[in-house]
């Protein structure tokens, strides 16, 4: 049976803190299927990655886009200075994909729930989701899961989506089995991954809940690990563009 458990008292993040052992000190015992779900903004606070907008100077692409989307210039100057492509800019809406190949709303960059340092002040995502998830992954001694919130095409509403883990099969390949027909399956691959921390989302929210860690328990994990970049599809084999 799944369980879904959010890890209570853990505070205000800020940079340098040990992350891994202030998660350690707040889980339960380990039991098999265990699988710790961290937001990333936690992460990005540990990690340092604020940054200050009054420090950032929009240059002409970023006012431009500015106008466009009605944001603030600096704020787009440091979405495009994270992203490789912008795929869409209109009224209140930026797109880009973001140099980790997530197709993403802002790069990710955050301004909601950041803590001390008032509006001046935006967050970006961690340099290298994967090996934040190692590392805390060693620390906690279970299989990490770093999370964020995606939308998705003609869909409304978000939901939560694996940028980073560590010891889980991020995606799973069935292509190959037989179902209970006995016909092959052809296309079949499923985003373990993204299923874990979607359901960790259901305890962690997206508003003033203040539940950056949630405790998947009773995870199928059958395969061999793979870091969550195996679940960005290739560029070449963009379907949208």
């Amino acid at each position: 049976m799944i369980e879904i458990l959010p890890l209570q008292g853990i505070g205000e993040i800020a940079p340098g803190d040990d992350l891994g052992a202030i998660l350690a000190a707040a889980l339960p015992p380990a039991r098999d299927g265990d699988v710790l779900v961290v937001t990333q903004k936690i992460v990005s606070k540990a990690e340092g990655r604020f940054v200050t907008l009054s420090d950032v100077v929009p240059g002409a692409e970023a006012l431009r886009l500015a106008a466009i989307t009605r944001k603030d210039p600096q704020l787009v100057e440091l979405v495009l200075a994270e992203a490789t492509d912008v795929l869409r800019a209109v009224p209140n809406v930026l797109i880009t994909r973001h140099r980790l190949g997530l197709v993403m709303a802002n790069s990710g960059i955050d301004r909601s729930n950041i803590g001390p340092g008032g509006s001046d002040r935006a967050l970006l995502l961690p340099l290298d989701p994967d090996a934040s998830a190692a590392r805390i992954s060693e620390a906690v001694g279970r299989p990490v899961v770093i999370s964020d919130s995606f939308g998705r095409p003609w869909r409304y509403g978000v939901v939560n989506v694996a940028i980073g883990a560590s010891g889980l099969p991020s995606l799973i390949d069935r292509r190959g089995d037989l179902d209970r027909d006995g016909r092959r399956l052809e296309v079949t691959q499923i985003a373990l991954g993204d299923m874990i921390a979607t359901a960790a989302g259901l305890a962690a929210g997206e508003g003033a809940e203040g539940i950056p860690a949630v405790l998947v328990r009773g995870c199928p994990l059958d395969g061999e690990a793979s870091p969550a970049s195996v679940l960005v599809r290739d560029l070449a084999e963009d379907l949208f563009q």
